[in-house]
């Protein structure tokens, strides 16, 4: 996780899952409350500061680099005027309905992050701020499986792949991936 200002002079990464922001002070703006950092518009801006203060990486349970990557292209393109963020009364409004929406579901703060189920919904909310493709379905899919695997084998999913009907995912895995090579460089 990144805590970006629009004056940079660092960059702090945290190395654990409990949020906490002493080189903010006492500043009232950001609250940590049972590992709910907030408010923040949609887990990046806080609505009073937007955009000169921005948080990166904060969401967990997730495939970190494809959505930290569109993060930070949301917050640079913030940054340099590409993308223009709602009101702050606009934000409130939808940070105070995110959390309605949790509170409803029974969700304790401390869950305020974990995206779940709404990851792939978030990045494809990010990627259109962006103007970037959705997230492809392949990369669902094999999320899916191996939140599935993980469950079904106790963590010990990682040295598993039962093949058959999952080779296809290797197969568009690995289509999507040889685009980035020089055609000199491929196998």
């Amino acid at each position: 996780m990144a805590v970006v200002s629009k004056r940079m002079s660092s960059y702090t990464a945290p190395d654990r899952y409990e949020y906490s922001f002493p080189f903010l002070g006492d500043d009232a703006t950001i609250s940590v409350d049972d590992n709910r950092v907030g408010p923040l518009y949609k887990h990046v801006f806080p609505p009073q500061v937007a955009p000169q203060l921005s948080f990166i990486g904060l969401p967990l349970k997730v495939i970190p680099f494809t959505l930290f990557e569109l993060q930070s292209n949301w917050v640079a393109g913030v940054l340099s005027g590409r993308i223009e963020l709602p009101s702050e009364e606009e934000m409130m409004r939808d940070v105070m309905a995110f959390y309605s929406g949790l509170d409803a579901r029974g969700w304790p703060r401390r869950y305020t992050h974990v995206l779940g189920d709404c990851e792939f919904k978030y990045e494809n909310w990010l990627a259109g701020q962006c103007r970037r493709e959705c997230i492809e379905d392949w990369r669902r899919e094999m999320f899916a499986v191996a939140m599935e695997d993980n469950v079904d084998h106790h963590g010990n999913h990682r040295d598993m792949w039962d093949g058959g009907h999952r080779d296809h995912l290797l197969v568009q895995a690995n289509r999507e991936f040889t685009q980035y090579f020089s055609a000199a460089n491929r196998p």
